[in-house]
């Protein structure tokens, strides 16, 4: 008979771990399983395409949680073992060393995993991702013996990416094949911030330009070939063309997908039991105008956040996921911090000196405050989330002037900023 899991977690993930912490302590005391594909313990992703990369940050600095965490709160680790099949009417899952987990509640936090790059010379040595920690160690490895190299992909990751190599003394091309860096993250002002940050630091930026091939010498990347029949020369390509989620085990289940496991607010998928948080969960939003219906977002807060509302209704005590998304990227010495879910037709205000590298970008919709970009204002960020949080409402003079008090906006809004 197989061995039954009230909790099992497919996924060693940041949602696959906060999920397992907030069941104990919320008072779940049943027996509960993290699957993890990687035979790696959890570790922090961030660093990846930072810190690893400029050397500040080290292996040992790298697990999510120490092994007394785990031992401590009876979370039981199963490395290195993939979910092969789900049987949402079995109520189990099995993996691909064809054993069978029965549980009483399943969640999958499976994550996204890079988009294929199927172009000529995509298996030329050189060539790499970077989403994992193996994938992190290559490419550090690699950039150690880089004197040239091609990030494809304009994103945060290639960006991220390109401003460490650059602090390692590598001469960095990113190519983009939008019009602009970051062009359906940001409005153009901030698209030409950032375009401007990594030239004044020496990357070269192509940007509205597609890749027809990469080019060997010997079995190892030599250039990349543009549409236009350029080649850059490079013995390094780092590919950061996106992600997709990894909704193959629930899609074959039957379950509900589209752009990543459909869920509404506390991460309930189509069929019973059966839960999803993180990169993998296309999850319900509150309702608010002008805002999606449900969002895919790929950030650690959203996975976090997203947890918490499964452990709540796990255990009986339903919370919904309603917090202000926000994420943060790391490029050369500024830290970009972005909050809320801008759209397109908000009202755009600046706050700040661009030159200065401090400065929000501020969104308002009707008036209410929906989302807010911030480089090296970490405290006027904290307050944003707080303030969208909130609903506040705001004129575009008063975000513009730098001497108005944010905290001076409605006495509600105010109460809830600042309790």
């Amino acid at each position: 008979m197989p061995a039954a899991h009230p909790l099992v977690i497919v996924g060693a993930s940041y949602a696959g771990v906060q999920l397992a912490a907030s069941a104990r302590e919320l008072g779940f005391e049943e027996r509960i399983l993290i699957v993890g594909d990687e035979v790696h313990a959890p570790y922090q992703r961030p660093p990846l395409s930072k810190g690893l990369l400029t050397g500040k940050t080290t292996l040992d600095q790298l697990p999510l949680r120490g092994p007394d965490f785990f031992e401590q709160n009876r979370i039981e680790l199963l490395l290195g073992r993939r979910a092969e099949a789900l049987d949402a009417g079995a109520r189990s899952v099995t993996l691909d060393d064809g054993a069978v987990l029965d549980y009483g509640w399943l969640a999958l936090a499976t994550g996204a995993r890079c988009r294929p790059f199927t172009l000529p010379g995509s298996n030329l040595d050189g060539v790499l991702d970077l989403r994992t920690l193996d994938d992190a160690l290559r490419v550090a490895q690699a950039a150690e013996r880089t004197q040239r190299a091609c990030v494809i992909g304009g994103g945060f990751i290639g960006l991220e990416v390109a401003s460490a190599l650059r602090a390692r003394g590598v001469a960095v091309t990113v190519i983009e094949a939008q019009p602009h860096l970051l062009a359906r993250a940001f409005p153009p002002a901030m698209s030409a911030f950032v375009e401007n940050v990594h030239r004044r630091r020496g990357v070269e930026l192509l940007t509205g330009r597609g890749v027809r091939a990469l080019h060997g010498d010997q079995g190892r990347v030599a250039a990349v070939e543009l549409d236009d029949g350029r080649r850059i020369d490079c013995d390094l390509v780092v590919l950061g063309i996106g992600v997709l989620p990894n909704a193959e085990l629930a899609q074959q289940a039957g379950l509900a997908v589209d752009n990543g496991i459909v869920v509404d607010m506390l991460g309930r998928t189509s069929a019973p039991r059966v839960l999803a948080a993180g990169d993998v969960a296309n999850m319900a939003l509150p309702p608010a105008p002008g805002a999606p219906a449900r969002v895919r977002l790929e950030s650690i807060q959203a996975a976090n956040d997203g947890a918490r509302a499964l452990a709540s209704l796990i255990v009986g005590h339903e919370r919904p996921c309603t917090a202000v998304p926000w994420f943060w990227s790391d490029q050369f010495d500024l830290k970009f911090q972005m909050t809320g879910l801008p759209a397109q037709g908000d009202e755009v205000v600046l706050r700040g000196d661009m030159a200065s590298d401090r400065f929000s970008v501020f969104y308002l919709r009707g008036g209410t405050l929906v989302a807010a970009h911030s480089v090296n204002r970490p405290a006027e960020h904290m307050l944003s989330r707080k303030l969208i949080g909130a609903r506040a409402r705001f004129t575009a003079g008063q975000l513009a002037d730098e001497s108005f008090d944010l905290k001076s906006a409605p006495t509600t809004a105010l109460e809830a900023a600042t309790s």
